[in-house]
């Protein structure tokens, strides 16, 4: 005990550390966000021995994965219809689960996400409503359809390889298989065949990140738009840190899966065009010999070209299906599958090259009906296109075939190679930017992020149902910076700027980055912007572009196509920028505290080989331990900023005095000037002529 108490007392204590070793309870295993002692908090212990899992043979202390890391596999062949008139689907899936893990498996749990949509689920018996929206029509809307309509899965058959029968139970969104023998450890294997179906939920009434949406308003043409996703019953993950991942899905929460290759068979009328993962594998039976050509064409293109114009779109619309067709699509290594079809898609495409790739050439792709135009044929898939690159510059090459967006209902999801997304015109048609939701820069926002999410979470695949933050944040950090490259003033909406979170960090209904994403309060600022925000000022004040950079490239390069943690994250960016960042991780992902740095005094106190003195006081208001960026105004008219490092706070977290030796006379000295820290209250921010800042 006493080895681990002194490690944990900083210098000035060292000499009576041992001495009171038998006197003073062991506080190791103590809260890793507040070890207080006689007032004291050591914002620089380290988080590893209390708060992060023991490094081992499959995660190691570097944040790399281990020399026996392993994951299971997943592999699918489905045959599926789309039942247009009914607005349901029904499927048969084949599953051949490869079983990699060193665990010998009795059984097997499957996901079944449509069903939140049962009315006696626990996302539906859990939900609440906030006071102001109980009485708005949406809910009252919502609670109607509830009262006359049922989602989820129904008419679930499982049976193995011969036909039989294979015992199944489901429990709420989860459906757990019994195995007449257990599938063995290593690279054990099995197949069986799951069939279901469901209805189709309106998305705009009901909510939800599929559905279909009918336009059947005033001058519309009465066709519908449907999109699948999370229609099917597909594999949990099991892990090395969690076994089968168990936890219900009430909505905020996404999913983990396994990785694996698809063979897809969809049914549609004949008339629909179909999006989808993977690539299309029967061209010569769903298209026309024109769109084939326009399809090879684009493969090509440097700019947007149709391979379903607009006339023709229009001319579907006044049509209506003789017959079904179906669109076969494959799809290798993804850890899902995604679709769309309606008749009324225009669709355009064009080719996006890569270098240092394994896959030179990426077709990025749009499909959207006519009420999104003009807004989509001018910046989808360029956004499309834009993402890719900067993507492939910040963490990796795309290594996908196909990046497909498609406009509906949904107000942005993402798949693999296919996300769905709603911007439109505004009602008088027009697209220009107003503010930061604005068409245009909110469709070039959302496509951005949406197609980000192929590199996180569909490649480096984390638990979205647990750590939101992982794929959102980290997302939202890539889609900041790639958003100030399309554009230098482009008008971010999830974060990344310093002052974008001020208001959000000063206030009181908040927790913690690390908070269990189906519990995370103030779910969209907490797990988007703020974890944004956070990696930028890490990049920006803390470790600098180039070690964070080449950071954050190895996390993302050593975990694609596998699965990490938090922990994983955490560590791979302090062994990448050569820094230990414990303090930055508690204050920033652990932590509701804030930034407030108050200058209280700055006073000269003498001279000492020709210069001046100063001592500055700065107090801790807000509790974050975090850089001081002091700006120092001469009395000759230049300025100087000095970074004090976070370090400053290591021996009293509350005030400390610092010491500075100028030549020149100092009459202003200002905390955080160009408002790089996230500061919530400016007015304590300067001390000197001019007195201090006015607050914003």
């Amino acid at each position: 005990m006493t080895v681990l108490l002194t490690r944990r007392w900083t210098v000035p204590f060292m000499r009576v550390a041992v001495a009171l070793a038998i006197l003073v309870p062991d506080y190791s295993r103590a809260d890793p966000v507040r070890q207080t002692k006689g007032g004291f908090e050591d914002k620089f212990r380290q988080l590893e021995p209390e708060e992060w899992p023991t490094p081992n043979v499959y995660r190691t202390a570097s944040g790399a994965p281990g020399e026996r890391y392993w994951q299971q596999r997943a592999d699918y062949r489905i045959a599926a219809e789309l039942h247009e008139a009914g607005r349901s689907i029904s499927g048969r899936a084949e599953i051949t689960y490869t079983n990699n893990s060193p665990d010998d498996l009795p059984y097997l749990w499957l996901l079944l996400d449509q069903n939140r949509f049962k009315r006696g689920s626990v996302a539906e018996r859990t939900r609440t409503v906030a006071p102001d929206e109980a009485g708005k029509v949406s809910e009252a809307s919502r609670a109607a359809r509830f009262q006359q309509w049922e989602g989820g899965f129904s008419g679930l058959k499982v049976t193995d390889a011969t036909g039989s029968s294979l015992p199944f139970t489901i429990n709420d969104t989860l459906m757990r298989i019994e195995l007449p023998q257990p599938i063995a450890s290593s690279g054990g294997r099995t197949s069986f065949v799951v069939e279901w179906s469901f209805p189709l939920i309106e998305t705009g009434v009901v909510g939800g990140r599929s559905g279909y949406e009918c336009f059947n308003g005033k001058g519309q043409d009465g066709n519908c738009l449907f999109l699948g996703g999370q229609w099917f019953p597909r594999m949990a993950a099991y892990s090395d840190y969690e076994g089968w991942h168990t936890q219900q899905f009430l909505g905020a929460g996404e999913f983990a899966l396994e990785f694996g290759d698809y063979d897809v068979s969809l049914t549609v009328p004949d008339d629909h065009i179909v999006a989808a993962t993977g690539e299309l594998a029967n061209a010569d039976v769903v298209l026309t010999s024109n769109q084939r050509q326009r399809l090879a064409s684009a493969r090509l293109a440097r700019e947007p070209m149709y391979i379903v114009s607009p006339a023709e779109a229009a001319l579907a619309e006044r049509g209506g299906a003789s017959g079904s067709k179906t669109w076969r699509f494959r799809a290798s290594n993804v850890r899902d599958f995604a679709f769309a079809s309606s008749r009324k898609f225009i669709w355009d495409a064009m080719s996006v090259p890569q270098q240092d790739s394994a896959n030179p050439q990426v077709l990025a792709m749009s499909f959207y009906p006519k009420e999104a135009e003009p807004l989509w044929s001018g910046y989808s898939t360029k956004s499309i296109a834009h993402a890719i690159k900067v993507y492939g510059d910040l963490a990796f090459p795309y290594p996908y075939p196909t990046a497909q967006a498609v406009n509906g209902p949904v107000d942005g999801m993402e798949y693999p190679m296919i996300t769905f997304n709603d911007p439109r015109p505004r009602k008088d048609g027009t697209i220009g930017e107003v503010t930061a939701a604005g068409p245009k820069n909110s469709l070039v926002g959302i496509n951005v992020h949406e197609i980000g999410h192929i590199w996180f979470s569909m490649i480096v695949n984390t638990d979205e149902r647990q750590w939101s933050w992982l794929d959102e944040g980290l997302n939202s950090y890539v889609q900041y910076r790639a958003e100030k490259k399309w554009d230098p003033n482009f008008l971010s909406r999830l974060g990344g700027d310093a002052q974008s979170i001020v208001r959000q960090m000063g206030a009181a209904e908040q927790s913690p980055i690390m908070t269990h994403s189906d519990s995370q309060l103030n779910y969209f600022n907490t797990t988007y912007r703020k974890t944004a925000t956070a990696l930028n000022i890490l990049r920006e004040t803390v470790l600098g572009p180039e070690p964070f950079d080449r950071a954050f490239r190895e996390y993302a390069c050593r975990w694609r196509f596998k699965r990490p943690t938090p922990y994983d994250f955490f560590r791979s960016m302090e062994e990448g920028s050569g820094t230990d960042l414990d303090w930055f991780w508690r204050g920033w992902f652990y932590s509701t505290d804030h930034v407030d740095q108050a200058l209280d005094g700055m006073v000269q106190v003498g001279t000492e080989g020709g210069a001046n003195v100063y001592q500055f006081s700065f107090r801790n208001v807000g509790g974050l331990a975090m850089p001081i960026l002091l700006k120092l105004h001469f009395e000759d008219g230049t300025t100087e900023t000095v970074n004090i490092p976070a370090q400053i706070w290591r021996y009293d977290q509350k005030a400390v005095t610092w010491q500075y030796e100028s030549v020149k006379p100092i009459v202003r000295a200002e905390i955080d000037p160009l408002l790089q820290t996230s500061d919530t209250n400016r007015a304590n921010n300067a001390y000197g002529k001019y007195g201090r800042p006015r607050a914003k």
